[in-house]
């Protein structure tokens, strides 16, 4: 084998070496994405359920109840759809009804979505971004809310 052979089957290994490598990133990214969704999106297409999913929206008026296995129900909407939520653990402090709300869970095969973690707004003036665009999309945004 002449020294050009050689390195080009060098390169060529090692072209087919970083291309593996480079497949194995992106496969291991893939699992660990959690796509972010409103409750108008996830009625528009099937997800997988069991799929780890983050939701937002507002948690609903009215909706927040107390189950008496230390649960919390509550529907996270924006405003032209709503989602069931069920919640086991201790909630943010600024949890409420009427405020933003990120929730990352699964979606259940009832069409209800179990959270394991559920975030609210760390202030007065602060919406996901996220969230504010479903809003606008929606066209329920509220003028005067900044998005940070």
């Amino acid at each position: 084998m002449t020294r050009k052979r050689r390195r080009m089957l060098a390169l060529g290994l090692g072209l087919a070496a970083l291309g593996a490598a480079a497949a194995l990133a992106l496969s291991a990214l893939n699992d660990t994405l959690v796509f972010f969704y409103s409750p108008s999106e996830i009625e528009a297409k099937s997800l997988a359920p069991g799929q780890t999913i983050r939701i937002g929206g507002l948690v609903e008026e009215g909706s927040v109840a107390m189950t008496g296995d230390g649960s919390v129900r509550f529907r996270v909407t924006d405003l032209k759809t709503a989602l069931p939520v069920t919640y086991r653990g201790v909630l943010p402090d600024l949890f409420r009804e009427g405020q933003g709300v990120v929730a990352q869970g699964t979606l259940g095969p009832d069409g209800a979505f179990a959270a394991s973690e559920v975030l609210a707004k760390h202030d007065e003036a602060y919406m996901p971004p996220e969230v504010a665009e479903a809003l606008k999309k929606s066209g329920r945004w509220r003028e005067g809310a900044e998005v940070q």
